[in-house]
This record gives structure tokens, C-alpha cells and sequence, in this order.
């Protein structure tokens, strides 16, 4: 364990190979693991899947009610990357430039310099993103599909680990703006917190008499934002069989046919699920996907995309998974 600790610790990481590799990438996994569980208590479904977004380079749409966590979970997130946090409180006076940032005259220097937005950050929040304009909704377009942002003409690079966590509350609809479904097709899933169960929520209250804080602070991160960077290109390398891609090619196409969907799933969207299907397969400690690993993930991944004739979104994909046959090998 101290060898591979000293070789998590240091540029080696990135050379790493065979079973060293795996041990250490496993290791890594499970600090951030670790800490994102501590911080959102008796919620490892939800830690799982907020893992498995990031290590498939997507972005989280969380749809709850307020006080269960969305912001503790992505405080806690940018800590376990060591990367920079940065929070956007989204209101319908929110500006484009607001977000992406904008070039301001100095008097001193007689020339213009740009201010950076909140996007410039490794992990943004976008607090109640619904509550923002269609227009200033518009301006995180290229930064989620691209990691990079256009301002007078000049196109100006984000963080390749760019990571959206952007909430909405399903409750209070006064003063809202739908997210058009361009945007939507930009997450990678969408996913509820929910309340912890009284076990939990009793443990989290003894944890923070006294302290004021509902984020675990840590003196270190767990990993650091260049090894976030070689552990998503190792997610790529996980295996898809042809007939489970064929498998994933049949489900998309049963949602375009189904009567009730009148938008189905995207070729982007089912790129974004093999994504998440390779992830998921690798938090499950195997290097290849299984047609359960896609199952697993379809209801956040197909529930943030299709939309139509029906209220339960669960229930169309749960019916178009029966009817599309399961490959055995």
C-alpha cells in the first residue's frame, strides 16, 4: 500500500501500467469516494453516479427541493479534484457576460482587459439555473459542449476538466424558464438527492454541532486535476462489445419510434451513455461493459433527454428497455 500510495503522490501516475496502473487508479477513486461520502451522508447511489459523470467528462442536472445537499456535493467535489470552485446564483437579471465574463477599458494602461466569469473554474455550480434568462441559459452552450467561450471575437479556453453541476427546483415554478432541450442534451444525467433516511440525518447533525461547516475540510486533495485528467481518458478504454453497442443502437432508435416521445435520445446522447456505461462499469471494478451497466445509468441519462406526450418519464424507459432485446454474449 505505501508503494502505491508514493506512486499516486507523485508525476508517475501518469506513467503508470499494467496492474500498478489499476491499483492506482482504483485508489484515487476511492478517496474521492470516500470524501464525497462523507460529505453527502447515506447517499452512495447518488455519490456513485456523481463520480461516474465526472469520469465520463459529462455535466450533472440535479432536480430537487432545497437543503438536501447540491451545494455541499460540489463544494465537496472541487476539494476532492483540488481544483477551483466557483458558484453562480442564477436570477432572471443574470447577464450572459455574467457568466462567461467581458473585457472592461483601464484608464491606466489605455487598453481593454478581460475579466473572467465564473466559468473559469474547474467545477461551477449554477445555482437554480432555470431561474436565469433563455438568453444567459444560452451563454453556458459552448463552455458545456466545448470547454471553451467566445467573447468580442475571441475564443478563450476552459479547464479541460470543466465540470457543470447545475440545479433546479421542481417546486416553485413562479419566475422559471424551462431549459430548452438543446441545453438539456448538454448534461450527461439527471439525478434527485432525496432525504437521508433518520439514521443519517442523525449522524450529520452530531457531525456538525459546533463546527459551522457542511464540508469536510481536507488539508490535501484526493487527486489532483491532472490525474482527474489521465483517469478520464482511462475510462475511455474501457471495452464495449459491438453487441452491446448494437444494444444501445436499438434502444435510441425504440425511443425515436415510440408514439408518446417526441424527442428521443440524440447521437450526442448515446455517445454521453456509452460514456457513462464505460464509467460505471469501471467504478464496478471491471474494464469491460455489460448491457446492466447501460440499464443501470438509462434513467438519468434518458431522463434528462426525452420528452413528449407522458408524465413519468421513468415509466417510457423502463417500458422501451422490456421491448429491446438483451444481448446474451
Amino acid at each position: 500500500m505505501a508503494a502505491t500510495e508514493e506512486l499516486t503522490n507523485s508525476n508517475e501516475f501518469v506513467a503508470a501500467n499494467g496492474d500498478a496502473r489499476e491499483c492506482v487508479y482504483q485508489a484515487a477513486i476511492d478517496r474521492m469516494r470516500i470524501s464525497l461520502n462523507d460529505a453527502l451522508r447515506g447517499k452512495r447511489e447518488v455519490v456513485e453516479l456523481v463520480l461516474a459523470c465526472l469520469l465520463a467528462r459529462g455535466h450533472l442536472l440535479i432536480e430537487d427541493i432545497p437543503g438536501l445537499g447540491k451545494t455541499t456535493i460540489a463544494k465537496a467535489l472541487a476539494a476532492a479534484v483540488g481544483g477551483k470552485f466557483a458558484r453562480m446564483q442564477c436570477t432572471p437579471d443574470l447577464l450572459p457576460g455574467d457568466i462567461t465574463g467581458f473585457n472592461i477599458f483601464n484608464q491606466k494602461t489605455r487598453e481593454f482587459e478581460f475579466l473572467p466569469g465564473p466559468v473559469f473554474a474547474d467545477v461551477l455550480l449554477a445555482d437554480e439555473i432555470n431561474r436565469a434568462t433563455p438568453r444567459t441559459q444560452s451563454a453556458l452552450f459552448e463552455a458545456m459542449a466545448e470547454r471553451q467561450v467566445t467573447v468580442d471575437n475571441c475564443c478563450r479556453h476552459l479547464s479541460e476538466g470543466f465540470f457543470v453541476i447545475a440545479t433546479q427546483n421542481p417546486i416553485e415554478q413562479h419566475g422559471t424558464y424551462p431549459l430548452p432541450e438543446a441545453q438539456l442534451d448538454r448534461f450527461a444525467i439527471k439525478l434527485s438527492i432525496g432525504y437521508p433516511d433518520p439514521e443519517n440525518e442523525c449522524e450529520m447533525l452530531a457531525a456538525h454541532v459546533g463546527t459551522g461547516t457542511q464540508v469536510r475540510k481536507v488539508a490535501t486533495a484526493d487527486i489532483t486535476p491532472e490525474q482527474l485528467l489521465v483517469l478520464q481518458r482511462h475510462i475511455e478504454s474501457v471495452a464495449v462489445a459491438d453487441s452491446v453497442r448494437r444494444y444501445l443502437i436499438d434502444v435510441a432508435w425504440a425511443t425515436r419510434r415510440h408514439a408518446a416521445v417526441t424527442l428521443p435520445i440524440s447521437p450526442r446522447g448515446v455517445l454521453i451513455w456509452q460514456r457513462m456505461g464505460q464509467a460505471w462499469a469501471h467504478l464496478r471494478g471491471r474494464d469491460f461493459t455489460t448491457p446492466d451497466d447501460f440499464q443501470e445509468v438509462a434513467p438519468h441519462v434518458l431522463g434528462v433527454r426525452l420528452s413528449g406526450d407522458f408524465s413519468d418519464p421513468g415509466a417510457i424507459i423502463a417500458e422501451i428497455l422490456e421491448t429491446v432485446p438483451v444481448p446474451v454474449a
